[in-house]
């Protein structure tokens, strides 16, 4: 006996999910909305688990510049490097705004935020 699986939409219409287009990758899976049979990426919910992402992949680079900060200060150092490197994290979330597409969105990765998981 063969099972089928059903998707449902936001309104409760449901679909054969064999049926259905899917994007080529789950990367903004939580941004998908269905139409018809075609589930499309919803732009705008793709760039806030875009920035989501950034948060979590900078708080650690954060945390370490906090006490690489503390230490330079101990010691008189410039803590020049250490104050740009901190606000080039803290604008990390405004990289994917002017994206028009999820390609672009995947590209605008900051290069703060080391490599980029989407490539």
């Amino acid at each position: 006996m063969a099972v089928t699986t059903y998707i449902l939409d936001k309104d409760g219409n449901s679909i054969d999910a064999s049926t259905a287009t899917v994007p080529a990758n789950r990367d903004f899976r939580g941004a998908w909305s269905l139409s018809g049979n075609v589930i499309s990426e919803d732009l705008t919910k793709a760039k806030e688990i875009f920035k989501d992402k950034i948060r979590e992949t900078r708080k650690p680079l954060l945390e370490a510049l906090d006490v690489d900060f503390t230490r330079a200060q101990e010691t008189s150092a410039d803590t020049t490097q250490i104050v740009a490197d901190k606000q080039a994290l803290r604008d990390a979330t405004t990289a994917g705004d002017s994206a028009t597409d999820i390609a672009a969105l995947k590209a605008s990765w900051p290069s703060a935020c080391g490599d980029n998981p989407y490539s």
